[in-house]
């Protein structure tokens, strides 16, 4: 069966994949239960077959799932060599809670039901519940993820965002176009995420949308603020009417100022120093005052 690397990873997956929701047995949502012995039947076939990918999730069957999968694990004898194993971070079901504190307890539950030291994709899980968080707090929620199909602007849209971001490095011309055509269909907004010059003369084909100038470099994944400087001065003519946002690195005020003194950029995107704070209310205080 064909594979297809995942980029700049080396992970090499099948175009299919084994969905396990169902092997926790839950009738009351699929309509039929799964005993035991035929879940383990299913996992030593699937170790078998010819495809790689096997998915699963912390909250399927509330952990039933995961303890079966690591069950037929032990038995295998580990892992299979080239197989891909990917679960998810999930939220406390009882408290509904999803926080760093959490994220880290979801992590640790998996790799023990599993029975591995670590999993080969890990995926942030629920995205519904986007739509809680923005009728409590009214405010525009952006989707950041990777956008292969347009068919995800649509669940984007679905699940409560305003806007997506489109990595122009990890998309092809005709996809931009699909995707922006996509969120002007549903009245969402979007972000073209550029990571040097290149991706900018890009990202100014297109007359619509955000600019995201990110500061990481993907290739060996080191952060510098001069990034966003550079290319912004570069390309400072062309950015006059556009709104721009500069991306990554951010731990402090400090660093805010650098980039607003040097290009008038006045939009940041941070996500890295919040979600590794062990208080977001110190972190935005730290970044803000």
């Amino acid at each position: 069966m064909k594979k297809n690397k995942i980029k700049n990873t080396g992970v090499e997956v099948t175009e299919l994949s084994f969905g396990t929701s169902s092997l926790g047995s839950m009738p009351d949502t699929y309509g039929y239960e799964v005993p035991e012995q035929r879940a383990q039947e299913t996992l030593k076939r699937f170790f078998q077959g010819p495809v790689n990918l096997l998915d699963t999730s912390r909250n399927y069957a509330m952990g039933e799932s995961e303890k079966r999968i690591g069950i037929a694990i032990k038995e295998n004898g580990g892992w299979p060599e080239n197989f891909v194993l990917s679960t998810k971070i999930d939220r406390n079901m009882d408290t509904l809670i999803l926080d760093k504190k959490r994220t880290r307890e979801s992590i640790e539950e998996s790799l023990k039901a599993l029975n591995v030291d670590s999993v080969d994709v890990l995926f942030l899980h629920d995205p519904e519940y986007v739509k809680d968080i923005k009728n409590k707090y009214n405010i525009p929620i952006l989707n950041k993820d990777f956008f292969i199909d347009p068919y995800q602007v649509f669940e984007a849209n679905k699940n409560g965002a305003d806007c997506i971001l489109i990595i122009i490095n990890s998309t092809n011309n005709n996809l931009v176009k699909d995707l922006i055509d996509a969120s002007n269909e549903l009245g969402m907004d979007f972000v073209l995420e550029v990571h040097n010059e290149k991706e900018m003369e890009l990202a100014l084909r297109y007359d619509e949308g955000i600019i995201g100038i990110n500061n990481r470099n993907l290739e060996d994944f080191s952060v510098s603020l001069d990034n966003t400087i550079r290319i912004f001065k570069e390309f400072e003519n062309s950015l006059k009417n556009k709104v721009l946002i500069s991306e990554s690195g951010f731990k402090d005020k400090d660093d805010l100022m650098k980039i607003k003194n040097e290009t008038g950029i006045n939009n940041f995107l941070i996500g890295e120093s919040l979600t590794k704070s062990d208080s977001i209310t110190e972190c935005f205080n730290k970044l803000t005052k």
